[in-house]
């Protein structure tokens, strides 16, 4: 009989789509507190702000890319 194993299992697809998109909010977010402090400190805040964004976004969805890869090598073996 084939037994089914418990990366089989469609809520833990629902729970890795979860983590990330947490993982990629909390990035963003970060990226936005970093960008505001910077443009206190240093002015041009709107600016600031924007780049704190995207450099967040970019280490977001570069954190679900991994994530994802260790997910797929877990279950490769």
């Amino acid at each position: 009989m084939n037994k089914k194993s418990n990366k089989d299992n469609p809520l833990i697809a629902a729970g890795l789509v979860g983590v990330m998109g947490i993982s990629v909010v909390i990035c963003i977010f970060l990226g936005y507190l970093i960008g505001s402090y910077a443009g206190d400190r240093l002015g041009g805040e709107k600016a600031w702000i924007v780049g704190g964004i995207l450099v967040g976004l970019a280490v977001g969805i570069l954190s679900a890319i991994m994530l994802v890869k260790k997910v797929l090598e877990d279950t490769d073996g």
